[in-house]
């Protein structure tokens, strides 16, 4: 709809202004139930929320917790006004929901949420991300870094971290993304190929330590660190991997991103589902 509307180049000129959008769409198309104010606010233990008033019809207000990075906010509105298009209806009338629906931070930034919050999350993610325009800047085959994966975030108004998951979901190659504190991982998230050979990170119910030669354990973040570094077989996996890492002060964590070799594909009989965001090897981009 918004490629009819302002044009299949829109991203050139700028991120999905997704406040003003979900404030004129909604007064558009419910106009005796439109989304009256997008708010950031102090709501602990949520990244966003969508809530209603007391009188009927409803009018509803998006909220947005007020620490987050305006990339983190972009992605947090998409979802909450996912939830306003698809279930607005059932928020209002189910009892489950007192007031509206409130997100944590598994539900929105790690893109781990089930049943309705997966649907406001893959709203978001097609409504900022589109795959077509996606896959016009990063090819479905070629291994990106950190820089390559930070100009697209640019280009949608998201974080790091939601432009490098939407990444994985079609990309070929065989990468992992980690996110860890103190030499933890908190989440991980898999590429399809590489979640097919059996290369996964279990962080559900479990803690997973993160390899003594990680750079999210040594913390030796200079320039080559973020570019890519390459890590031996038995080091990460029973294979050498080249290892990205970047560390946020600001929400005292680390993202490290792991490319395999290219490989076909072995298909397991019991495949294990997935748990739960330049200067590479010539090796890796054949």
């Amino acid at each position: 709809m918004l490629d009819q509307v302002l044009g299949t180049d829109r991203f050139d000129r700028g991120p999905v202004d997704i406040a003003n959008l979900a404030l004129e769409y909604s007064a558009h198309t419910a106009p005796e139930s439109p989304i009256r104010e997008v708010l950031k606010r102090d709501i602990p233990g949520c990244m966003g929320a969508l809530v209603y008033g007391e009188s009927k019809p409803r009018e509803w207000t998006i909220v947005s917790h007020k620490d987050q990075s305006e990339g983190r906010r972009a992605y947090t509105l998409g979802h909450e006004f996912g939830h306003y298009v698809l279930h607005r209806k059932l928020i209002d009338e189910d009892d489950r929901f007192d007031g509206g629906i409130y997100c944590d931070e598994s539900s929105v930034l790690r893109r781990e949420g089930e049943d309705i919050e997966h649907e406001a999350d893959e709203f978001a993610a097609n409504l900022l991300m589109p795959f077509h325009d996606f896959r016009r800047q990063i090819s479905s085959k070629t291994v990106p870094s950190f820089d390559d994966l930070g100009t697209i975030a640019d280009r949608y108004g998201v974080s790091l971290t939601a432009a490098t998951l939407r990444w994985l979901e079609y990309t070929e190659t065989r990468a992992l993304l980690v996110v860890s504190n103190e030499g933890y991982a908190h989440w991980a998230k898999t590429s399809k190929a590489a979640l097919k050979t059996g290369h996964f990170i279990k962080t559900r119910k479990t803690m997973y330590e993160l390899p003594a030669s990680a750079t999210a354990v040594t913390q030796d973040y200079r320039q080559e660190a973020v570019d890519g570094i390459s890590q031996p077989s038995g080091v990460w996996f029973d294979e050498p991997v080249i290892e990205m890492c970047i560390s946020s002060k600001c929400y005292e964590q680390e993202m490290t991103l792991l490319h395999l070799p290219r490989k076909e594909p072995v298909y397991h009989a019991d495949e294990v589902e997935e748990d739960a965001f330049d200067k590479l090897s010539e090796s890796f981009r054949r």
